[in-house]
This record gives C-alpha cells, sequence and structure tokens, in this order.
C-alpha cells in the first residue's frame, strides 16, 4: 500500500503542464499496461480511466490519480511516456522540473552561457513512429504483463452459455512463422523483420492461456500443408477443448506463402479442419489468426470531416459426421451413443481473425512485430478473463483503426490499418484463464 504523496515539486510539474497534458497525452493499454507492473495502478484504477468515452476524460481521471500515488508514480509516469513513444511529454514535463529548480535555486550552475526560451517548445502532436510493411524506428520490445486470470464468480456465471473450456490443457496451439524467404525461389519476398518476435510473443500469451504451442518457422508451401495435416491429425484432440493456429507469412488476398514462394490456400486450411475432416475436434472452437498482407493496396487514410483533430496512433497481416454406423467423437466422449445424431453443418464453430482487409497490406514494425499481433497480445492480456474472443477481436479492430504508420512513398506519407475477422463460432468463446473447475 502506498503510505505517502507524489514529492511535492513533482506534482507542481503535473499541475503545470495539465492543460497540455490533458490534451495531447495518449493512455492507452500499453501506458496502463506499464503503471499496473510498477503498482502505481491498481486493477480497479486501470479499468475505471480506460471505462471513461474520451481521451481527454482518460488524461484527466489519470492526471488526478498519479499525485496520490507516493514517490514514484512521477517517475513511472515519465517511463510509461518513454515505452509508449510519447518523448516530447516525458521531455515537458523533466523541463518544467528544471526550470522550478532553477527559480528556487538561484545558485545552480548554469549548464549554458545563453539565456533559456521564455517558453519550452514541444511538438503539437506525438512524434510519428516510422512504421510499415520493412520500415521502422527503434521499438520497445511487446508487452508482458501477466494474463489476468478469471474469477470463479464469472467462470459460474458464464460457463452454461459459453463453450466448454474446462480441459487441462485448453488445447494445443500451432504457429507457423515464415521469417526468411528462398531468395532464388522466391526473390520479390524480402525477409519479413520483426516476424521472429511476433511468433515468440503468440508462444508466450498461448502458452499463458494454458495451449500446449509448437512453433515453426520457415516452411516451404508444401512443408506447411504437411505440418497442418499432422497437427489436425492428433489423437490428443479427443480430450481437449479447443485448438489454436497462426500463421504469419507474406501473402494475397485468400492465401499465404510458403518460403519457396508458393502460395497455401486459406481455404484449404479451413478444409482441414472441417468436420469431416477433423471429427476430434467436432462442436469445439477452432482459432485461427493470419498475420499477412491481402493484397498490395495501402491504405493512406481519410480525413473525417467532422472527427476531432488527428492525433498519432500510439505506435507509429464434417459432411459424414452424422451417418449411422460411424462414430461420433464428441457423444462417444460424452457416452450417450443412444441418442439421434444431430447431422453438423461442413464448417463451423470457427473464428479467424485477419490482420488486414481483403486487398490491403498489414503493417509490422520491426522491433515489437505486427501491429494485429501486438493489439492481439494486449488485449487477450487484459480482456481474456471477462471477455469472449468475439468481443475481443472487436477491440482489436476499434485500436488497429487508431494506428498511423509511416509509409515512404505513399500519398502524405502516412499509412493505415484495419483489421477484420469472420466467425462460425455458435456460443460465446471464453478462455476463462487461470482457472480450473474443481468438477
Amino acid at each position: 500500500m502506498l503510505e505517502c504523496g507524489m514529492l511535492e515539486r513533482d506534482k507542481q510539474s503535473l499541475r503545470r503542464r495539465s492543460a497540455v497534458l490533458c490534451k495531447q497525452l495518449v493512455v492507452d493499454e500499453l501506458l496502463i499496461q506499464s503503471l499496473l507492473a510498477d503498482n502505481i495502478l491498481t486493477e480497479s484504477m486501470a479499468e475505471s480511466i480506460m471505462a471513461e468515452q474520451t481521451s481527454q476524460k482518460r488524461s484527466w481521471q489519470l492526471l488526478l490519480l498519479l499525485p496520490k500515488r507516493g514517490p514514484r508514480a512521477f517517475s513511472s509516469f515519465c517511463s510509461a511516456l518513454r515505452e509508449t513513444e510519447q518523448q516530447h511529454l516525458c521531455d515537458l514535463l523533466t523541463q518544467s522540473l528544471e526550470q522550478e529548480d532553477k527559480e528556487t535555486h538561484v545558485d545552480r550552475v548554469k549548464r549554458s552561457p545563453l539565456p533559456l526560451p521564455t517558453q519550452e517548445e514541444f511538438p503539437a502532436k506525438r512524434a510519428r513512429t516510422h512504421e510499415s510493411m520493412e520500415f521502422s524506428l527503434d521499438a520497445d520490445s511487446p508487452i508482458t504483463t501477466p494474463v489476468l486470470p478469471c474469477t470463479p464468480d464469472f467462470y459460474l456465471s458464464r460457463c452454461q452459455q459459453s463453450y466448454r473450456m474446462k480441459s487441462t490443457p485448453r488445447g494445443f496451439a500451432l504457429v507457423i512463422s515464415n521469417v526468411t524467404f528462398d531468395s532464388g525461389a522466391a526473390p520479390d519476398l524480402d525477409p519479413r523483420k520483426g516476424g521472429e518476435v511476433d511468433d515468440e510473443v503468440l508462444r508466450k500469451i498461448f502458452t499463458e492461456l494454458d495451449y500446449l504451442v509448437s512453433v515453426h518457422r520457415d516452411l516451404t508451401a508444401q512443408d506447411m500443408r504437411t505440418c497442418l495435416e499432422t497437427f489436425c491429425r492428433r489423437p490428443e484432440h479427443r480430450t481437449m477443448d479447443s485448438c489454436v493456429v497462426c500463421l504469419l507469412s507474406h501473402g494475397v488476398d485468400g492465401a499465404v506463402y510458403g518460403t519457396d514462394g508458393q502460395l497455401l490456400q486459406l481455404d484449404w486450411v479451413f478444409q482441414t479442419f472441417d468436420n469431416a475432416r477433423c471429427p476430434l475436434l467436432q462442436n469445439k472452437p477452432k482459432m485461427f489468426f493470419v498475420q499477412a498482407c491481402r493484397g498490395d493496396e495501402m491504405d493512406c487514410g481519410v480525413e473525417q470531416i467532422d472527427g476531432p483533430a488527428r492525433t498519432l496512433s500510439p505506435n507509429c497481416e464434417q459432411r459424414d459426421a452424422g451417418r449411422e454406423g460411424e462414430g461420433d467423437a464428441d457423444s462417444t466422449q460424452r457416452g450417450d451413443q443412444r441418442r439421434p445424431r444431430i447431422k453438423l453443418p461442413q464448417r463451423s464453430d470457427m473464428i479467424c481473425g485477419f490482420a488486414s482487409l481483403k486487398g490491403t497490406a498489414a503493417m509490422r514494425n520491426t522491433k515489437r512485430g505486427s501491429w494485429f499481433i501486438q493489439e492481439l497480445n494486449s488485449a487477450l492480456r487484459l480482456r481474456a478473463r471477462d471477455t469472449h474472443l468475439a468481443d475481443i477481436l472487436v477491440q482489436v479492430n476499434r485500436r488497429i483503426k487508431e494506428r498511423e504508420g509511416y509509409a515512404p512513398g505513399t500519398a502524405h506519407h502516412r499509412c493505415k490499418e484495419m483489421s477484420e475477422f469472420t466467425s462460425s463460432l455458435c456460443k460465446d468463446l471464453y478462455l476463462f484463464p487461470k482457472y480450473q473447475p474443481q468438477y
């Protein structure tokens, strides 16, 4: 528990710059998680801040709380600003402290013979992050705040109307990440700088969500097919409640590239896991995440005619299941073979998140990884405890919509991205992280 408030001079610095901070500060999940990890904010404080509907209200709420959060709150806040690429606001607060020191300590040694300007100059907006498919400035590593746990009360309130999610582990997760391509067979496919960050992020997050994760890197199209077929046929799926498949590569609409420049059709992937070809996963949720371009078109964004002044984003890709005489894996598992079998659609209980819209490119930062995987990681860590996956992907869409990057050679040198997802889920899909029912 914090026993005392912020140092008086730090309070004064925040107070002096409160108008600028309210106007320019971007209070996003990355910044809040940094303060959570440093024990400056509690979970309830974080939730109340993020529940505010506008950026200015979130900023004001945070600025009201910080002076009460102990002597480390100011330095932790400055560190969080640097981590979320709001260095200009950190500099502004630091300059304010230096100015106060000069006023109160007149005998302080001057750093320069030249007089200081009477008014600090600072950027009107957050400095741009130069990120595109292959270009970016240095950025911090992806967030690793622990996944927030589901509570027993929440599980009991949702388990009846949602997919069964009790197995230990929850299921298998397969990550195929193509980073380096054959320069002879695929000369037009550049290395995916930052792709190795994505597959490590996915390995960590799904491990924390209690999945057995296997990562395969740099596979040809045929090797990808073989890997997916082997994964699909694992007999252990019978005792698991779900599965996850992540595909990270260059791509076009409807397909992703192998390292040999050959295409793997996504429709074939979904077909491989349908109710006919993967009976052990019938009636169980199958999650797919595709980080790949779906075309060459760069989304340069559109100005809102009635929107607020633009602020840069925080960081700137079975049919025979019911035949008589054949076993139904799901009903056999529950021991009620005497009931008449209900036929299933060819394909159901799937949800797939795509990094970009059809025909458009996906953005990737060379240090933090792709925008889509960054936001998916953040949303799962913060929201999986009490939000079903479809709503989590809506939140990912919202966060992607807010981002903006730098794309050399495009109009205005700005680029946007918009993720989307498709779903044939028939129930709410809660992951119930870190909770294991006792029955």
